[in-house]
């Protein structure tokens, strides 16, 4: 039987404290140590470990971890990014990877001089649904993708703010803190995005950032789409909403992708997919089929890949590369928001 692996957890806010419960409860794991500059969520950390520390530094000279898992602040993951791989410690980062390219890029090229893992948290990857939706189109079952609809609407409440500032900051708002994981999963179940034309609207709070913005994307496929996102707007269409994939959203029974076809069109994440019995006709009938799927928490099933990537038995799903390409995308929207026009999108490192 393996060691277990030992895995530092570097803030511990609401997904800190989610990856330390999912790693207390794996076999192949162990939790090394917590750190978290607030001293009242650090306290809330002892029952998982007793290496507690406020400073990343200070703990890297005190414990050597055998991977470690960055659920801070985006603005702090560039140094703290830094810190981690320059120990040549693997490091898997929640998205989006970093505030800019630039900086992700910067992470990138120190993962890749000294050959340490570097995984971006885009954990949507590894839920049930959708790899089965990715099976679905590369099996050719929707044919060749023509156009995608994308919603992301919610309404996040005041004390969601109140108790990390940073939120209502610029830079913060849901285009880069929520819509980089629908961007992912599009660019995962249909290809490269290569131009971007975007608009959004001032934050209804006051805040600094946008609450609602909407976008055309072009696929380099030579597919379209229209992604249109808020935190501001009480709704059931977002994959919070519609995934069942976090208990602690009331799932309801609706979609929020549709990825049309050639031969078909899938709805996610309901997975029907819906073709003509008697050829490709809209004058005759049209029926949906309801996939199956393994019923996985895609956060568990992320920690595991973590934990065999560390011993280098699998390559990262979501590499740094991936986050870098999904965090190109949502740049360039903002671009377009600021600009008016249409942003074309630089594919290489």
């Amino acid at each position: 039987m393996q060691n277990k692996l030992r895995i530092a957890v570097v803030g511990f806010g609401l997904i800190g404290k989610r990856h330390c419960e999912l790693i207390s409860q794996s076999p192949q794991l162990d939790i090394l140590g917590v750190c978290d500059s607030d001293t009242n969520r650090l306290s809330l950390a002892k029952s998982f470990t007793k290496n507690l520390y406020q400073d990343l530094p200070e703990m890297l000279s005190e414990i050597r971890p055998d991977g470690i898992i960055l659920a801070t602040p985006t603005p702090l993951h560039k140094v703290q990014g830094i810190q981690c791989l320059s120990e040549g410690i693997p490091l898997l980062i929640e998205k989006p990877i970093t505030v800019t390219s630039q900086e992700a890029i910067s992470l990138i090229e120190i993962s890749r001089s000294n050959d340490i893992h570097l995984l971006t948290g885009h954990h949507r990857r590894h839920n049930g649904i959708i790899k089965e939706a990715k099976k679905v189109i590369m099996d050719g079952a929707i044919g060749e993708i023509r156009s995608v609809q994308a919603t992301c609407w919610f309404y996040k409440p005041d004390h969601y703010f109140n108790a990390s500032p940073w939120r209502t900051k610029k830079g913060a708002g849901p285009l880069s803190v929520n819509l980089v994981h629908d961007i992912d999963l599009l660019r995962y179940l249909c290809g490269e995005i290569k131009s971007v034309f975007a608009t959004s609207v001032p934050s209804s709070r006051g805040f600094e950032n946008e609450d609602t913005a909407n976008g055309i994307i072009k696929f380099a496929s030579g597919a379209i789409g229209t992604i249109n996102i808020s935190d501001s707007i009480v709704s059931p269409w977002s994959w919070e909403l519609t995934s069942n994939e976090n208990s602690s959203f009331h799932a309801t029974n609706q979609s929020c992708y549709i990825i049309g076809g050639s031969k078909g069109s899938l709805s996610l994440p309901d997975l029907n997919v819906w073709r003509h019995n008697d050829g490709l006709d809209w004058m005759t009938p049209i029926n949906a089929t309801q996939l199956k799927h393994n019923d996985v928490d895609p956060l568990k099933e992320q920690i595991e890949h973590f934990a065999r990537v560390i011993r280098r038995e699998e390559s990262p799903i979501v590499s740094g590369e991936e986050g870098l390409k999904s965090l190109k995308v949502i740049e360039a929207i903002m671009r377009s928001c600021e600009t008016c026009k249409e942003v074309l999108i630089n594919a290489s490192i």
